[in-house]
This record gives structure tokens, sequence and C-alpha cells, in this order.
């Protein structure tokens, strides 16, 4: 009994740092979101504690799900280049010499050591009208275009954002197969095409949903990218969430749009664990 006793609290020991960090930064958080969606504005801004349901009735308006249905667009738009992209990139990291997998994937990870609000306001300079893109293009005797603030722009910021997201999980899926499965497959008179369609493709599907859901989810709720190189011209969800916090100060409905982002991105997850288990 003692010693059943004992590796409880060794595993509650063990266990406690990160069971604090979910709950302090994760639980509560979301707890306090949840218990705002209930309440109403006030007329200045704020919470008035009475009970309401018209936040989530607001939730269905035209308007909001015209921003929801642009921003799912934007998220499968950018990580659908992203996957076309990132398999071949993985797998061709996946077939260089040991001593150049390493360089590669340090290449992959570096811009993650820029601060990430750096790297989109490079963008804006790039981009912009007086900007290197146009210059180079004035020298060839094109444009200047009007490089920033559409759709187009944000997708490239967002893909440039989390391209390395989906290259890392294909590039372990690829790197884990036996490449005895695809002599096997050559051998049996198959074409590297073919082999690629029947042996590498199907096995790294798990690989495949990861990174997808890598590059969709902070694609769809994020607010940076298509502020700064979207402009007034696209609204994605996180711009809107962000906007009722802190502009129109109307914190339940702000609540209720991030708890409804929650509950899409829960239910992604939960479709793409069942999508890899069957995979």
């Amino acid at each position: 009994m003692s010693r059943s006793w004992g590796r409880r609290l060794g595993a509650f020991v063990f266990l406690s740092p990160g069971l604090t960090y979910l709950v302090v930064l994760m639980l509560v958080p979301l707890a306090l979101v949840m218990s705002y969606t209930v309440f109403q504005r006030g007329r200045f801004g704020g919470v008035v504690y009475e009970f309401t349901l018209e936040n989530f009735e607001r939730l269905f308006d035209p308007l909001y799900l015209n921003v929801v249905g642009e921003s799912l667009k934007i998220a499968a738009l950018t990580t659908v280049i992203a996957l076309l992209v990132g398999y071949p990139t993985a797998y061709l990291i996946a077939q260089l010499p040991s001593k150049w997998k390493t360089l590669a994937l340090v290449a992959i990870v570096l811009p993650f050591w820029t601060n990430f609000i750096i790297r989109v306001y490079a963008w804006t300079i790039l981009l912009s009208g007086p900007g290197l893109v146009n210059s180079w293009l004035g020298k060839l005797g094109l444009g200047p275009y009007e490089l920033l603030y559409n759709q187009g722009t944000i997708v490239t910021g967002l893909l440039y954002s989390y391209l390395p997201l989906m290259v890392l999980p294909l590039y372990a899926a690829i790197e884990r197969l036996d490449p005895q499965l695809r002599e096997a497959s050559a051998n049996l008179g198959a074409s590297g095409l073919t082999t690629f369609g029947k042996v590498t493709l199907p096995l790294t599907v798990p690989g495949v949903l990861t990174g997808c859901m890598f590059v969709f989810v902070p694609s769809f709720g994020n607010f940076v990218i298509p502020e700064m190189l979207g402009g007034n011209k696209s609204v994605m969800v996180g711009t809107l969430i962000r906007n009722q916090f802190m502009s129109a100060r109307d914190w339940p409905f702000g609540a209720t749009l991030a708890l409804a982002l929650i509950a899409v991105l829960v239910v992604l997850l939960i479709a793409q664990a069942w999508a890899a288990r069957r995979a």
C-alpha cells in the first residue's frame, strides 16, 4: 500500500509543473472566456454581469459568417500551397547525405530565430510601392504594382511564416520510411511515380495530416499578418476577435467569437486524429 502511494506521489511531483502550467495558462483563461460569453457589453465597454444569449445569436449574422468563410478560404489555400511546396522540399531533404540534412533543416527553421513581427514587417518593405520588388520590376520596364493589402499578400505572408511547420513533420514521416519498401516496389517493376503513389504517399499520410493542421490552425486564427499585409481590405476571424476586445470593447462578443474559434479548431483536431488513425 505504501509503495503504491509512493508511486502516486512521485508521479504527482513530476506532473505538477506541467499540470500547473496547463491549469494557470489554459484552463483558467478558457473558463474566464467562457464565462464572459453569457454576459452583456456595458454602455461604454467592459462587461455587465446580466445573463444573455444574444452573443451566440450574433454569431450567425451574415457579416460574421462571411468573415469566417474568408478566413477558412485563406487558411485552406495557404495549407494547400504549403503542402505542394513542403512535400517536395521534405522529400529532397530526406534524400540528402547525412552531413547535409542538418544544414538543410537548420535553413528551414532559421526564420524562427527572428522575431515574428520583424519578419512580417520585412514583407511590407519588400512589397511596398517603392519597395525592392517594384524596383526590380521597374528595371525590367514593368510596374509599379500594388502588391500590398490584398488576399494574395496575406497568403504569401502566412505561407512564409508557417511553411517550416509543414516541412518538418513531412520530413520526419519520410525519414522513417523503410527504404526497402521502395526498393521492393522498384524490383517488382513499378515506376518512380507509381512507387510514390502506392508506397511513399500512403505511408506518409499521418505526416501530411499533421503538417496541414500545423499550418491551418495558426493561419485561421492569425491577426498580425492580415492586419499588416492586408490592411483594411481583408478581415480574418483573428482580426475580428482582436477588434472586439481592443477597439469595440465588446468583451462578451469577443469571448464568444474566441470560443467559437476554439470549438472549430477542436473539431478539426479530432477529425485529424481520426483520419491519422484510419491512415
